[in-house]
């Protein structure tokens, strides 16, 4: 159960195999973005995570881009063990392969986000870790490696490519322990996944988290390689990398006032990556000024 406050999350990104196409979505409970979450909070009064929850998809491709996050009311959701409904749309785990099944509309214009995208974990894991010092907010890669199969009516394309699938949860809203971070994710030649996952970087209370998870299970530290300043974005977000080389930005995908998300090529332990790589910056996300734009990308039912 998300404690009043908390939140849980569950990121998934992926890239077909010929590079075409991109997606990420994150199935959220008490959602972290929600103005509506916030102001409740704000109000003083007890507030359920569950009346809070969002499915956020993202399609990256040069012919298509689509961006959804309606939040919904908890008369239009049901979690358990195995399936999560949001509004029309859900996930579900059949023991084997996580299915999720698409029905959004899109923002600022109204287009269809529709169709399944099916996620083959190629190695489950149990692993988890604190982000702060108090271990109220924590982290943990289910399948840091896996094999995607999309099938989308709307817009129409089918691909097959390499999936990563994260969740994060809190005990309490996430500006109580956060200023910013910076995270990546990069497969390796052997199928492995580095993750690189930098809480308040530069900072004295700040943690670097640099792991490569094995394609049988196993948990690797690795030691991180300096810190690059990476251009900042049109909203002029400071983000940051650690490589062994200078970093490239490949393609911008998300550019908010809050929140970036781009493809990097990067070098991490000799190798040369690409990776999905995100920043987010706390303070921005609960001004007044972005809070009032939000609903603007973020539309409520119910």
């Amino acid at each position: 159960m998300v404690p009043s406050g908390g939140y849980l999350w569950w990121y998934i990104d992926a890239l077909s195999d010929d590079g075409q196409h991109g997606l990420s979505i994150i199935a959220f409970v008490g959602s972290v973005f929600s103005p509506y979450y916030a102001w409740a909070r704000r109000r003083g009064n007890p507030t359920n995570p569950d009346h809070f929850c969002a499915l956020n998809v993202a399609l990256y491709s040069r012919q298509a881009r689509r961006w959804s996050m309606t939040e919904r009311g908890a008369a239009h959701n049901h979690r358990d063990r195995t399936r999560f409904v949001i509004g029309p749309s859900q996930l579900h785990w059949n023991g084997q392969s996580l299915c999720i099944e698409i029905d959004e509309v899109g923002v600022p214009l109204p287009r269809r986000i529709r169709g399944t995208v099916t996620l083959h974990p190629q190695q489950l894991f149990t692993f988890s870790t604190p982000l702060d010092t108090a271990g109220r907010h924590r982290w943990g890669p289910l399948s840091p490696s896996s094999r995607v199969e999309v099938d989308l009516r709307h817009p129409a394309q089918r691909w097959r490519g390499h999936a990563y699938l994260d969740s994060n949860e809190g005990d309490e809203p996430i500006e109580r322990a956060f200023t910013e971070w910076d995270w990546s994710r990069s497969a390796m030649k052997d199928g492995s996944t580095a993750v690189l996952y930098d809480l308040e970087p530069g900072r004295d209370q700040g943690r670097l988290l640099a792991l490569r998870f094995g394609r049988h299970g196993s948990v690797v530290p690795f030691e991180a390689p300096p810190r690059h300043e990476l251009p900042r974005t049109a909203w002029r977000l400071a983000r940051r990398m650690c490589s062994e080389s200078p970093v490239q930005v490949v393609q911008q995908l998300e550019d908010t006032p809050f929140y970036q998300r781009s493809m990097l090529s990067s070098r991490l332990m000799g190798e040369t990556v690409t990776s999905f790589h995100e920043t987010l910056h706390v303070p921005r996300l609960v001004s007044p000024v972005v809070q009032a734009m939000l609903p603007w990308r973020m539309p409520r039912r119910g």
